[in-house]
């Protein structure tokens, strides 16, 4: 087996890679180190060293490669990896382990005008904020399945997968979602009506997106993807491609949530 091993030089030392690639060597097994995430290449098994921010970054190239990976927190709140620092010795044991449990994570499409764009954690729409212009809600109409779901009037919209529910998501109203799940939820961020609720859907659903009033920024994972107003035309729908992570189990996944969230 050939697993690789990726670090974020802002938040893991190579000491820490290289002390890891040198344990997978010692169970007869081959190691490469990654710290460029373009550099990533074909491997079994990938290991990512960092915070929530880099397992994204990282779950996007795997997903292109079709790798599993399994991530160390030496970043802040760590959801999305499956050990603590203090638990690096552990990562290695799981990572060669043939048998070991994998759960399969579902991924938003974006598409934009024609163009598209994949995202693990949420898609958010959000009005823009322009230095001394006054801040305003925007109006946006969402159908389901070409059905119409409804109209919000809000600061935005967040799109989220169930991996990405604990996120954005949850801090604006949004329910919790296992990673198991084969549901997608909208969730309207500061919306101007109380009787405005997240919309728990399928994830085998198509949603379309109509600017009623005013323009949205697009935000794929947090990065910045572009603009959309009245003439154009956003879809959402499930991605065709996945994220394969290597799991202690569900049992492990509801103990991170107790901990880290409340």
């Amino acid at each position: 087996m050939k697993l690789g091993i990726f670090y974020n030089r802002d938040q893991a030392d190579a000491s820490v890679a290289e002390r890891l690639a040198a344990d997978i060597r010692r169970h007869g097994h081959a190691a490469i180190i990654y710290s460029d995430l373009k550099e990533i290449g074909q491997v079994d098994r990938l290991i990512v060293l960092g915070g929530d921010g880099t397992m994204l970054r990282v779950a996007l190239r795997a997903s292109v490669l079709n790798i599993p990976i399994v991530g160390v927190n030496f970043g802040t709140l760590g959801f999305l990896t499956e050990f603590e620092r203090d638990e690096c010795e552990r990562v290695v044991p799981l990572a060669l382990d043939e048998h070991c449990a994998m759960l399969r994570r579902s991924m938003l499409e974006a598409e934009l005008n024609g163009k598209t764009f994949d995202c693990l954690n949420e898609l958010a729409l959000l009005h823009p904020v322009y230095p001394g212009r006054a801040n305003k809600v925007v109006r946006i109409a969402v159908t389901i399945d070409g059905s119409h779901a409804g109209e919000f009037v809000a600061d935005g919209l967040i799109v989220t997968t169930p991996t990405g529910s604990t996120a954005y998501s949850l801090s604006a109203g949004g329910s919790i979602m296992t990673p198991d799940c084969e549901t997608f939820q909208l969730t309207p961020v500061c919306a101007f009506s109380m009787r405005s609720r997240p919309i728990a859907y399928s994830d085998k659903s198509e949603l379309g997106f109509s600017l009623l009033k005013g323009e949205v920024v697009l935000y794929g994972d947090g990065v910045y993807l572009g603009e959309a107003g009245a003439d154009d035309r956003l879809i959402v729908r499930k991605s065709a491609r996945t994220v394969t992570f290597l799991t202690r189990g569900l049992s492990e996944y509801f103990r991170r949530m107790t901990e880290k969230i409340n």
